[in-house]
């Protein structure tokens, strides 16, 4: 990516939109192309600023954000979509998570964990850890679970052998590098099998893979 990182603020609280912007504007490759204080501006301020990243707060009024992450997920070449949250054990987090959010950062994060979580997502990377995926879906009341385990494994049955691989070392948290020495493959290549796991799958990101290996019940010797 060359230029700085544009990044769009999207909180109805204004104490939380200057913090969030007194601190990426401090990194000198990330630049606030724009601010929104209410969610039913996001699509349109999309449109015009065509920021890299995202910084959405996932509990605002008078608007459904999940509905809006899924739109935007539907543009060409979308923005990636961070979702703040003042809890980690959240219903709607995770359905934004699964809905194509590429990380979650709860709202008391520190500064420069935010600037790296910008940073990350605009290389395409999750900002989500797998402990963080369980904690989320093991707090939150799930009457679908069996369904979506059944259907996480009938999807992560039909990849090759070696997409199952890489698609389970993404679920453990696993950088490319490490999924490379594992598998015995270069970084490109781990690259190429991730982007033919989402494209298999209809996934929009290593998020989702971790969600479904985790639905699966492949992580920590579940199921």
């Amino acid at each position: 990516m060359s230029g700085p990182v544009g990044v769009l603020i999207v909180d109805e609280d204004p104490r939380s939109r200057a913090g969030l912007r007194l601190v990426l504007g401090a990194a000198a490759d990330l630049r606030v192309v724009g601010e929104a204080g209410d969610g039913a501006q996001l699509v349109p301020m999309v449109e015009r600023h065509d920021p890299d990243v995202v910084l959405m707060d996932i509990w605002m009024s008078a608007w459904d954000g999940l509905a809006a992450i899924v739109v935007l997920r539907e543009r060409p070449d979308p923005p990636e979509v961070i979702v703040l949250s003042a809890a980690d054990a959240d219903e709607r987090v995770l359905r934004a998570l699964r809905a194509g959010a590429a990380g979650f950062l709860r709202k008391d994060t520190p500064a420069a964990e935010v600037v790296s979580a910008v940073r990350r997502v605009a290389r395409g990377q999750p900002v989500l850890s797998p402990a963080v995926a369980r904690r989320l879906v093991a707090r939150v009341s799930d009457s679908d679970r069996d369904r979506r385990r059944a259907v996480a494994r009938a999807g992560l049955a039909s990849l090759t052998a070696r997409e199952h691989a890489v698609a389970v070392a993404v679920g453990q948290g696993r950088g490319d590098e490490e999924i490379g020495v594992l598998l015995f493959l270069s970084v490109a290549q781990v690259e190429a099998y991730v982007a033919s796991v989402l494209a298999r799958l209809g996934l929009n990101n290593r998020v989702q893979i971790t969600l479904l290996v985790h639905d699966a019940g492949l992580l920590d010797g579940q199921g």
